[in-house]
């Protein structure tokens, strides 16, 4: 997998029938390492080390519903009292974050509403807050508990 501008971390990967896997340290299990989940397991530490979230906060793949469709969010962390608290949604590398990328976590928003919602490709990332029914753009990520 390609480096991406995010901080390296102690992963761990096996081959299985010749394909990679990954651990993830959310699920307690390995999983198929392909480049969206290269990226997600990057941002999971990044939120963990740098943004102290607490890894009991998160759910990973999340199953929800919008207008009857089954959709699935790739990084929530909820907040104490089990509310969304901030909500990722990660692209492969070679992915851009552009009008699609935003509009689909523009969706999640209008059914989970997560205090922040964050995009990334694991080169650019972006993070907003959503304040009564408006959108902000932030500099960072809200350090967790802060």
């Amino acid at each position: 997998m390609e480096p991406l501008n995010l901080p390296a971390f102690d992963y761990k990967v096996k081959h299985v029938n010749g394909k990679p896997y990954i651990f993830d340290i959310i699920r307690k299990k390995y999983v198929s390492l392909t480049p969206e989940e290269w990226v997600r397991q990057h941002f999971i530490h990044l939120l963990i080390t740098q943004y102290k979230y607490p890894k009991s906060l998160f759910a990973i793949e999340t199953g929800m519903r919008y207008n009857k469709l089954a959709k699935r969010t790739d990084i929530m962390v909820l907040a104490t009292d089990g509310s969304p608290f901030l909500l990722v949604e990660c692209k492969a590398p070679f992915i851009k974050i552009g009008e699609a990328a935003l509009a689909q976590i523009s969706r999640y928003n209008f059914t989970l509403r997560p205090t922040y919602l964050a995009a990334t490709n694991g080169m650019s990332h972006y993070c907003f807050q959503a304040i009564d029914g408006q959108v902000h753009y932030m500099d960072d990520f809200p350090v967790y508990g802060v």
